[in-house]
């Protein structure tokens, strides 16, 4: 079985965002990216399934400007096989991302495609539905567990009131959950031995997709400061306060 896993470059989930001055977006110059969390998940259980014999070749996908090489060769490091390129001059939403996506599937025909959730910048969540939609294959989202059996795979995923099993017949969508796993570390010399490894540069126009956005970021501001706490003196007073913001009836 083959797996396609799509990965992201995204500001680095320990670096404090910060918003440009005049307010159209979050400021990326000289900071430090990698791979969104989520997907840095979904080339580990990748990795996992090949390590069982499940899957044969685990090929990642990056969508966006030519530095996502880097994020590329992080996972071909990790012990993907090989990796795509699809390089855009800007952000690319939901929606054309999937479409590339479907694209690159039509191609590929994986056996399974497993995709972070959401992207850490924008936390849209909608990609991998988006692609289930557009390929007609079935989906698990926020998947806690992953086991493949011959031609389907059971998916533990996380729900509001726990966990719900479903099992997907293949070719089909896995979305990772942050307890999925816990990714690897690249040693040094798969870090060598990925540069080594086959990527292909692409761009949209090649798989005949329109990026073209179709949505205005109107403006970005920071969240607002929380305030200070207060100290009650006892459960009555506390109740008081509860009730005069509403809290309580």
């Amino acid at each position: 079985m083959k797996v396609l896993v799509p990965v992201k470059r995204v500001l680095d989930y320990n670096v404090k965002p910060r918003v440009k001055a005049d307010g159209t977006g979050v400021d990326l110059a000289n900071v430090k990216m990698s791979m969104n969390p989520f997907d840095e998940i979904a080339v580990e259980e990748a990795i996992r399934l090949k390590e069982k014999g499940v899957a044969t070749e685990i090929v990642v996908v990056s969508i966006g400007e030519q530095k996502a090489q880097e994020t590329l060769r992080t996972a071909l490091a990790m012990g993907a096989d090989r990796a795509i390129l699809i390089t855009t001059e800007g952000p690319v939403e939901p929606l054309g991302v999937a479409k590339l996506l479907a694209k690159v599937a039509e191609e590929e025909q994986p056996g399974l495609i497993i995709l972070g959730k959401q992207a850490i910048d924008d936390d849209n969540n909608q990609t991998g539905q988006m692609l289930g939609a557009l390929l007609g294959w079935g989906q698990g989202t926020f998947a806690n567990k992953v086991e493949v059996s011959g031609d389907s795979v059971d998916v533990t995923r996380e729900v509001d009131g726990g966990l719900e099993t479903v099992k997907l017949k293949t070719p089909a969508i896995v979305t990772t959950d942050l307890r999925l796993n816990e990714p690897r570390y690249a040693s040094l010399p798969n870090i060598m031995k990925a540069k080594s490894k086959p990527l292909a540069a692409k761009t949209p126009a090649d798989y005949g997709v329109d990026v073209t956005a179709r949505l205005t970021v109107v403006k970005v501001v920071e969240p607002a400061k929380r305030t200070a706490g207060v100290k009650v003196a006892d459960v009555d007073e506390l109740v008081g306060k509860l009730k005069a913001l509403g809290v309580v009836a």
